[in-house]
């Protein structure tokens, strides 16, 4: 078979192997709707047509002279058909979050110059129109959903002749393994937006390299909910894609315990932030057992907390494990769906305890690293025990290099690392030193194969005694406390390291009701003694983990989560320290105005 040179050689691979396969499903009016490859790629070959009859097309094939089309759309088949419909008539597209900010809107339009974009419904709908006057490059609005007056994508399909059916060949013969892929705007955790250039090699690197080490093949059932506008979700897709998967569409995150259990998928991605809330669920399930039962499952949760790779503990503690496994873990895998073979985390820290327990429990969690310049995995733990390291983000991606500068920052080179900052060639220079790529993260390596990220390195933070402070293996150390919801490490140029925390507020209610405290909101809880008490003793038991300059002295406890609407998280649910800073900027002042 030929290699595949750019990422939507996958269609004519599939429909050449298996053109009636179900490729892409999605739920329509509350069914379960499936397109085989050969619905696909006719699909998506009219849609080529219709695009190059209204005009779009690759221009004279520079970055500069191809149509550009963004997407805000909630995961869907219609995404990945139209992002491989305007792939091979050479325009780009450029994804956006539907949970954007206006004016982050208003300047990734502008930047790229869009010409046509698709949205999701009327809410995303009318977000554009929020913009449309100030974006004067936008031309057409297409919606995936029925809005009365608006053109729907549909629309499109009837428009192609067939010398434009002919022209669709014509065009993809032009794009090179080289040539620009799309342009992904990362909204960072400051900053105005950059635009990530990625290539089809960059991205196809990611896949293929990937592509061997997970468990799925030919008919596999996979389920993507993570935004596809993200790399690391549209990475997978091709990976699954090229593996002949059926990939399933979540219907959204509410619906994603039922979806599971109807699609009994083998594989999915996921970011840390979820599997804890599935951890949380499942431990409050359990503490409301009783008796034996409630016995048996904290047993069980005992044991898969001591759990390794390697070496294996003793045979008691593997007959004990199996026991565990039927009486307890069984069922965890059920509520999966009962066939999942691998989760597959990344764009963030994944608490070590989680990865622990799931793994015993039958459910191997492969943490992997990267960002959206790296198109994005740079490095991943393997299904095979001998790749795989509990605390790491496993072995170097094959083809890919790395080294660790003096000052501890990670640098990548490699066929994955982007193509540059659009129209930012001042940000690509200061990011990609003799084509090392700056990640920007601190880390080490461990047997000199697993790779360690300890810390952001813009978030490592001074004392004002001149002290070092890495915030985050703080944070996912607290977070591991069922009453930690979220946590901010602050403390540059103070005294000493103080926190902001978010308690869980169901468990602390729970935790309330038990110890007759009467308390009626967020707030009543915050401020009462006995609460403020009780998160003192969890701060200090886990601060034992941490040398003294470490160690949080002082907290503020809030009211409110901190969310992706709020502005305090990043889609991708990191950190926006700047914001957070900012708006708690009282809460910090409260902490070291207490001494």
């Amino acid at each position: 078979m030929t290699k595949p040179q750019r990422l939507f050689d996958c269609l004519n691979q599939l429909a050449e192997q298996i053109p009636l396969n179900k490729m892409l499903i999605g739920k329509e009016n509350g069914v379960w709707r499936s397109y085989t490859v050969r619905e696909v790629k006719d699909t998506v070959d009219r849609l080529s047509a219709g695009l190059l009859a209204l005009g779009i097309g690759c221009g004279d094939m520079s970055v500069e002279g191809r149509d550009k089309i963004a997407i805000l759309s909630k995961n869907r088949p219609e995404w990945v058909m139209l992002d491989l419909a305007v792939q091979q008539i050479g325009a780009i597209l450029v994804p956006i979050y539907p949970t954007v900010h206006v004016h982050d809107l208003e300047f990734v339009l502008n930047d790229a110059q869009v010409k046509m974009i698709f949205v999701n419904d009327k809410d995303l709908y009318d977000k554009v129109q929020q913009v449309s006057p100030q974006t004067p490059s936008v031309q057409s609005i297409y919606s995936f959903e029925s809005i009365p007056e608006v053109a729907s994508w549909k629309d499109i399909l009837a428009l192609g002749r067939q010398e434009h059916f002919q022209h669709i060949s014509t065009k993809s013969e032009k794009i090179n393994t080289e040539d620009l892929f799309t342009i992904i705007y990362t909204s960072g955790t400051t900053g105005t937006p950059k635009g990530v250039m990625l290539s089809h090699h960059n991205v196809l690197s990611n896949v293929l390299s990937v592509l061997p080490d997970f468990p799925i093949h030919q008919g596999s059932r996979v389920i993507s909910f993570l935004p596809l506008n993200h790399i690391f979700e549209r990475t997978a897709t091709y990976v699954f894609l090229f593996a002949g998967a059926s990939v399933y569409y979540a219907e959204s995150l509410e619906a994603l315990g039922d979806n599971l259990r109807e699609v009994k998928p083998e594989m999915f991605t996921t970011v840390p932030r979820l599997l804890e809330k599935v951890y949380e669920r499942i431990v409050n399930k359990g503490s409301e057992l009783t008796g034996v039962k409630r016995k048996l499952f904290f047993w069980a949760l005992g044991l898969a907390n001591q759990y390794q790779l390697s070496p294996q503990k003793g045979i008691v503690y593997r007959m004990q494990l199996a026991v565990a496994d039927k009486l307890v873990f069984s069922k965890w895998r059920e509520a999966l769906g009962g066939s999942v073979k691998c989760i597959v985390t990344g764009a963030a820290a994944c608490p070590v305890k989680l990865i622990r327990i799931f793994t015993a429990a039958g459910i191997p969690i492969l943490e992997g690293y990267g960002l959206t310049e790296s198109s994005p995995v740079i490095s991943f733990n393997h299904m095979e025990p001998e790749d795989r390291m509990f605390g790491t983000v496993g072995p170097i991606l094959e083809g890919v290099s790395v080294k660790i500068a003096e000052d501890g920052e990670i640098l990548c080179k490699g066929p994955n690392v982007m193509m540059g900052y659009y129209k930012r060639p001042d940000l690509t220079t200061d990011t990609i030193t003799e084509g090392w790529l700056h990640t920007g993260d601190i880390g080490t390596m461990v047997d000199n194969k697993f790779l360690k990220i300890t810390d952001r390195k813009k978030e490592i933070f001074k004392t004002s005694g001149g002290k070092y402070v890495a915030p985050q293996p703080i944070e996912n150390k607290m977070v591991e406390s069922p009453f930690i919801e979220q946590i901010m490490v602050v403390g540059a140029g103070e005294k000493y390291t103080g926190a902001l925390i978010v308690p869980a507020f169901s468990k602390v209610k729970d935790w309330c009701l038990t110890n007759e405290i009467s308390v009626a909101t967020h707030e009543a809880i915050i401020q009462h003694p006995k609460v403020k008490e009780c998160f003192k003793e969890i701060v200090e038991e886990l601060n034992k983990n941490f040398n003294p300059v470490e160690q949080i002295k002082k907290f503020e406890l809030l009211p409110c989560e901190w969310t992706v609407n709020g502005g305090e998280l990043t889609p991708t649910l990191k950190l926006k320290r700047k914001v957070i800073t900012e708006k708690y900027s009282y809460a910090i002042e409260h902490i070291y105005k207490q001494g």
